[in-house]
């Protein structure tokens, strides 16, 4: 049985969407301010991370950044719905995906099954053999590893598969809504944001400057592409 950790200060929506989630097949761990949660976090072995960016003891940003510092464990982070800052900050501290409130248990459930197919998806790449070169970027797809000039990089599970598929589909424009399609899942219902905040995350750690890309290149009104040369 999957492991989820909620961390979330009210008390009527933890339960709420514990009873949900367990009746999807997840065992739901609760904690309700940033310091237990990430105490528990460090105590037990959980598969995502479902939280609260506002909490009464501690950022949840703040939280986002040290769960991403300890590990690579997807993160979904719960936002209200008209609050952009908050989401694009929240996806840049390192979640992988959003919910707005109010949760609809359904969305969110989906949400979580397309996460954890992700991770899935990492370690399936690892029994494959192709490995991909741009410049001083190697992906070794046997060892599921990022390296830039030979040190590997910090990527997260999302990130690693996005890099993959931009791989896959060198030189070639890859739309937002393609992108939505091929990394977060069919059964995701999201918005651009999402994607240009992953990329800008993305172009941080393997662009020499992410404020002029070389290796992810915008085409505008199109979307992406990843340059080969």
């Amino acid at each position: 049985m999957q492991k989820l950790l909620f961390i979330e200060d009210d008390q009527d929506i933890r339960a709420a969407l514990r009873l949900a989630l367990e009746d999807e097949g997840y065992k739901v761990i609760e904690a309700s301010d940033g310091t237990s949660g990430l105490a528990t976090f460090s105590a037990e072995t959980v598969d995502l991370v479902l939280l609260d960016l506002r909490l009464p003891d501690m950022s949840g940003f703040d939280v986002c950044r040290e769960l991403r510092r300890k590990s690579l464990v997807p993160i979904i982070m719960v936002t209200a719905q008209t609050d952009t800052h908050d989401l694009v900050a929240g996806l840049e501290a390192g979640a992988d995906d959003y919910v707005t409130k109010p949760v609809v248990p359904k969305e969110l459930a989906a949400r979580i099954r397309a996460a954890l197919r992700r991770t899935t998806l990492l370690s399936a790449s690892a029994a494959q053999l192709d490995r991909f070169v741009v410049g001083d970027i190697e992906m070794r797809s046997d060892q599921g590893i990022v390296l830039k000039g030979g040190v590997e990089l910090p990527l997260t599970k999302t990130e690693y598969r996005l890099l993959h598929i931009f791989m896959e589909n060198a030189n070639k424009v890859l739309s937002r809504d393609q992108l939505l399609e091929l990394v977060w899942g069919y059964e995701y219902l999201g918005d651009s944001r999402l994607v240009d905040a992953h990329i800008r995350r993305l172009r941080v750690k393997i662009e020499e400057s992410a404020e002029d890309p070389k290796i992810i290149a915008t085409v505008r009104g199109m979307g992406y592409r990843l340059l080969t040369a």
